[in-house]
């Protein structure tokens, strides 16, 4: 029984598809661009984040300071490409810990940020310039 409203429907699609077959194409055109636009907003920029992440996890180098994504901080001082795993060491008691890849959150090199007494001076500087700028016109 609730075949015979599945083929009356079917039917009366056919059938308006018949009558005018530039609805069904721009039905169609309509779908793609749904299609389209998810993948620019969604699927692309996941897979940038993605290939990110992936590069930097394979960077890091003995040294480097980390946070994993449970919290934990310490510096690596070992890497594995086998098993990937990386050996950190942790806390005033250089206590030893064998994490996965994956679980790397960041890297915290100190070599590599800025320091906030850097940023100071410079923010300082820029205001004394846009100062003296001001006085002389």
């Amino acid at each position: 029984m609730s075949f015979g409203i599945l083929d009356t429907a079917a039917a009366a699609a056919s059938t308006a598809a018949q009558s005018n077959p530039w609805q069904m194409v721009m039905m169609l055109g309509i779908w793609a661009a749904i299609f389209i636009a998810a993948y620019f907003l969604f699927i692309r920029p996941q897979r940038t984040k993605q290939k990110q992440e992936e590069e930097l996890r394979n960077s890091i180098e003995i040294g480097d300071d980390i946070t994993t994504i449970g919290g934990i901080v310490g510096r690596v001082i070992a890497v594995r490409d086998d098993d990937e795993t990386i050996i950190i060491e942790t806390g005033s008691d250089k206590t030893r810990m064998r994490f996965k890849k994956w679980a790397i959150s960041s890297v915290d090199t100190p070599g590599k940020q800025p320091k906030k007494d850097d940023v100071k001076k410079s923010d300082n500087d820029d205001r004394k310039k846009k100062k003296t700028e001001k006085s002389e016109d």
